[in-house]
């Protein structure tokens, strides 16, 4: 599947102070409380701003759209602004869970973690790109771990979704988020690397904070396909 799916470690305390409660000063004028937090934090002006935008356009978000697509998707995006995040292409809990239901075990949905802030509706997994997927809660995340480690079932059937290396980069963000304290959050087009000119990638967040092992497993994809597309082009003549 064609998608730029990111991993981000936070813990549902962190999703109430770093945007459930942001974005209530937003929505009452407060804007500069939001630019005072973000420098206590340790950021820089230019992500500041952008964190702010951030809980701007969340502010709009009318109770009809669908969590995922908006919300869910926001706190993804602001998450890199405080810690790193992880990136695989195209490989996703979402997609493992269409496959193998059975894996919805180590899943938690929205309403359990934010139930009072938010009436949107959710489908609590990746339904489109720009959109939040699954959250692994912080024990839920160290029983994956453990289970990836110690299961050869459950390390099997990521293995198969996570190939090509990838799986490295998404035990890394388990390891992660473990060794924090917090869950693991999935979306898509966070971050869109661009494999061929990595220096015009793009992120709605802190690109700096985007772990590189995966998009370097990506642009060695992306060029093995191209030398191979270049060498059927060659023999063709």
């Amino acid at each position: 599947m064609g998608y730029d799916v990111s991993f981000h470690p936070i813990s549902p305390e962190e999703i109430r102070e770093w945007y459930v409660t942001p974005l209530t000063w937003v929505q009452e004028g407060e804007e500069e409380k939001v630019l005072a937090f973000a420098a206590q934090h340790g950021m820089e002006d230019f992500y500041a701003e952008k964190y702010l935008n951030t809980l701007q356009v969340g502010a709009e978000t009318e109770s009809g759209e669908l969590f995922d697509k908006s919300h869910g998707f926001y706190i993804a995006v602001i998450q890199g602004f405080f810690r790193d995040y992880f990136y695989t292409r195209g490989s996703a809990f979402s997609f493992l869970a269409e496959e193998k239901p059975e894996y919805a075990r180590y899943f938690t949905p929205w309403e359990q973690i934010v139930p009072a802030a938010f009436s949107n509706p959710a489908e609590n997994r990746i339904i489109e790109n720009y959109c939040s997927g699954v959250y692994l809660s912080p024990a839920q995340a160290v029983q994956l771990l453990q289970d990836l480690e110690q299961d050869r079932k459950v390390l099997e059937d990521l293995e198969e979704l996570w190939c090509d290396g990838q799986l490295a980069v998404l035990k890394k963000a388990l390891t992660a988020a473990v060794e924090l304290g917090v869950g693991l959050l999935e979306a898509t087009e966070v971050v869109e690397p661009n494999p061929i000119a990595p220096n015009e990638s793009t992120s709605y967040s802190n690109l700096y904070h985007c772990d590189r092992d995966g998009v370097y497993l990506y642009m060695d994809l992306a060029m093995r396909q191209l030398a191979k597309a270049m060498g059927d082009s060659t023999d063709d003549r």
